[in-house]
């Protein structure tokens, strides 16, 4: 089957791009091959899905923990309550997924754009994001606890409470997107751009923010949390 292009070096810009120093996220560039229809029945643990097309495909309830959905399209899904936990999925489109309470804890997601997105209280503690692009859509109480996330943009969507505790972030970009209540705690950032989230509202982990670059007004905003954070009084 031919194989997408995966943007291996798509939209790769060099070190110092924008004169910040910051190092851009590589964004993947996905060519889907021709897709046969996805025959129906329900998911599969361990399942094989490869070159498929999922259209309004209702999986709540669901396990497909372990399945590998390689050069898929997802359209419109519905995965309330479903089970994709280690699941891999690689060289992939999902469009207007939407559900409460997946598990996609210790998945792979590498070469994917999942666009316009509705998900809430999302399970993706250790999972790993690698030339991941997340455009428009709401995603309500992430779990990235723990994740490794390289290459991934977050661009025009709103994340409320998402919660980066413990993972590690690098070239991450946020880009016209509301980052409401995020929990920074033991993160690590590198090459981290957060100039592009507004609001940018940081619940906890503020002392985190080594290894990204926030713009002015950003630091304006967050400068009395800043001070609460080391103890300094501001008075006058």
């Amino acid at each position: 089957m031919a194989r997408t292009g995966t943007g291996r070096a798509g939209g790769a810009r060099g070190p110092g791009a924008g004169g910040t120093g910051v190092k851009k996220a590589r964004r993947p560039e996905v060519r889907l091959p021709a897709l046969e229809a996805y025959g129906g029945g329900e998911l599969e643990p361990d399942g094989d899905y490869d070159g498929l097309e999922f259209t309004e495909a209702d999986f709540a309830g669901q396990d497909g923990a372990g399945a590998r959905f390689l050069d898929c399209r997802l359209t419109g899904c519905a995965l309330d309550e479903t089970s994709m936990h280690h699941a891999r999925l690689l060289d992939s489109v999902l469009t207007g997924l939407r559900g409460v309470g997946t598990d996609l804890a210790e998945s792979t997601l590498r070469d994917v754009e999942l666009l316009d997105a509705r998900l809430g209280g999302t399970q993706m503690h250790g999972a790993v994001l690698e030339r991941v692009w997340i455009r428009g859509g709401k995603i309500d109480y992430l779990n990235l606890r723990k994740a490794k996330l390289r290459d991934v943009v977050f661009e025009g969507c709103v994340l409320v409470e998402p919660d980066f505790a413990g993972a590690r972030l690098e070239r991450v970009e946020f880009v016209d997107c509301a980052v409401k209540d995020a929990d920074l705690t033991a993160v690590t950032l590198m090459d981290v751009d957060l100039r592009g989230a507004a609001p940018l509202e940081i619940a906890r982990g503020l002392d985190r923010l080594a290894g990204a670059v926030i713009s002015t007004a950003q630091l304006l905003d967050l400068a009395p949390l800043l001070a609460a954070e080391q103890g300094i009084r501001v008075e006058g």
